[in-house]
């Protein structure tokens, strides 16, 4: 299980120290950024949602070496009820809703499901997850991927998808690493423009309008829309994981360094904040 050392909201930029701490910067009015007092935390996830007037408080998730769950910030629909949680392996956050890996191979959700996208309890042999706006998107073991929630532009039609590695859940789209280092997409064209080209990923994040993906070199490549400079990670390198918000993008180092792009209207690409552990 591939675990996330790098999470980016709406607004906030998440960091998992290799000793389990947590650091966080950017906005924290609801909350989302009080994870100093987190510790043995091995992932981390941001619930992110697409700019918008009426969208900008989020929630912060922290998967622990125990498989238990820590959560902060935002828990309007009760995003944030993970206290039950056990044998987690992995964590998705969404808008309003989180999920949760669990050891067997099933999920557990919590929060928002106005769109559907927490009708997940048939599903069985799960190897990942990722959470986008209104959508849950997951890779089964044998490669196929389901998804389940809003798909207004084709978001979840994945249902012909194989041989995928891993997926990654964004406002209207997703994307799906393959087996050979190629990437699919479903969804709003616009946002995963270029993707075609990509080859040798290793791993892929979907943002709000946006497409990460990190070559096997430690280059990245971007795609999609970049009106806030989110996709100007050309110069990168020595990249070992990514992570995308709303409009910006970070990229953990092999140094232990951060390095970020993108919107910085809430100090979420401070990422100097942040130690290299």
């Amino acid at each position: 299980m591939t675990h996330a050392p790098l999470a980016a909201g709406r607004r906030h930029t998440v960091r998992c120290l290799p000793d389990g701490r947590v650091v966080a910067v950017g906005a924290d009015g609801a909350g989302e950024c009080r994870v100093s007092q987190w510790r043995g935390v091995i992932s981390v996830a941001a619930g992110s949602v697409h700019l918008a007037a009426n969208t900008g408080r989020s929630h912060t998730l922290g998967l622990c070496n125990d498989g238990t769950v820590l959560a902060c910030g935002w828990n309007a629909q009760g995003q944030c009820d993970v206290r039950d949680w056990r044998d987690i392996v992995a964590v998705a956050a969404g808008w309003r809703f989180s999920a949760g890996l669990r050891i067997n191979g099933t999920l557990v959700t919590t929060g928002r499901d106005a769109e559907g996208q927490r009708q997940v309890d048939h599903w069985r042999e799960i190897t990942g997850i990722s959470c986008g706006d209104w959508h849950t998107v997951a890779v089964r073991a044998d490669g196929s991927v389901c998804a389940a929630g809003n798909n207004a532009a084709g978001q979840c039609e994945v249902q012909d998808w194989h041989r995928v590695r891993a997926v990654s859940a964004g406002y209207l789209h997703t994307l799906g690493l393959l087996e050979n280092g190629t990437v699919r997409a479903a969804g709003r064209p616009e946002l995963w423009a270029g993707i075609e080209r990509w080859s040798t990923i290793t791993a892929v994040a979907a943002g709000s309008y946006h497409s990460i993906g990190l070559r096997a070199d430690g280059t990245v490549v971007a795609g999609g829309r970049s009106e806030s400079g989110q996709c100007e990670v050309s110069q990168w390198r020595d990249i070992v994981a990514i992570a995308a918000g709303a409009a910006h993008t970070v990229g953990l180092r092999a140094d232990g360094g951060v390095v970020a792009t993108g919107s910085n209207s809430h100090g979420q690409l401070e990422v100097g904040a942040c130690p290299a552990g």
